[in-house]
């Protein structure tokens, strides 16, 4: 009687792998051979075979917490006694609060819903503070003259951005400032110099969309202005 018992709790050991292994595969592979050679130990991507269905997509849902009533993290480490090394640091939750700060550790601003992300360099579990994960700082943008997509969109529409340089003659105020292609409209320029910290104009009298010389007039809207003699430096900033 003994030994049926066994064998029938492995078979059911058995059957809840096969089921897991369905929903989440390691590493993307139909066989766990590879998983040792693998960066990522789990893959929850996209399978048709395990979907059963081509068009069929999974996803991640992360836990939903109303981050006002966590008021404690319970239990210690488990397994090895490295589980928890960092004390939650890098914890994320799907907070629902629409109001107030987390009742454990300390609150970035409000609480508002979205993901938030608890950061604790510290030795004590609740020294931490919640971040929203909006607060994530923004990538550097180095603006070159090759074409550079911006941060920044215009009613769902991207801004690109070129450095360049112009040459002012010092009696004219046509300058040749060229449109980058498929330029459609200007969405804003800074004149400078490199090297002396001054900003001559953020604006042009007029700037017309071509590639061809003097397509630019110096000077602000109500004011056009001939810049002196000498090479100058422009990042200009348009729409497609």
């Amino acid at each position: 009687m003994k030994n049926k018992f066994k064998t029938l709790l492995a078979v059911g050991f058995l059957s809840i792998a096969t089921v897991s292994y369905a929903q989440v595969r390691i590493v993307n592979s139909a066989s766990n051979a590879g998983v040792g050679n693998m960066t990522a130990f789990i893959d929850a991507s996209s399978n048709s075979t395990a979907n059963g269905q081509p068009n069929v997509g999974k996803g991640l849902l992360f836990p939903r917490t109303d981050l006002t009533t966590l008021t404690a993290f319970g239990g210690g480490p488990t397994g090895a006694p490295t589980s928890f090394p960092t004390r939650y640091d890098g914890m994320i939750v799907y907070n629902t609060a629409a109001a107030g700060v987390a009742g454990v550790g300390a609150t970035q601003g409000t609480l508002s819903p979205g993901y938030w992300f608890y950061e604790n360099k510290t030795t004590n579990v609740n020294g931490g503070t919640w971040k929203p994960l909006g607060a994530l700082p923004n990538p550097k943008l180095n603006i070159l003259t090759t074409e550079t997509v911006t941060n920044t969109l215009v009613n769902n529409a991207q801004v690109y951005a070129i450095k360049g340089t112009f040459n002012a003659s010092g009696t004219s105020t046509a300058v040749d400032i060229p449109a980058p292609a498929g330029m459609t409209a200007m969405y804003g320029i800074t004149i400078y110099k490199a090297g002396t910290n001054t900003v001559y104009d953020r604006s042009l009298y007029s700037y017309t969309v071509a590639t061809t010389a003097g397509n630019a007039v110096t000077g602000s809207p109500n004011m056009s202005v001939v810049y002196p003699n000498g090479t100058y430096e422009y990042v200009l900033e348009y729409l497609k």
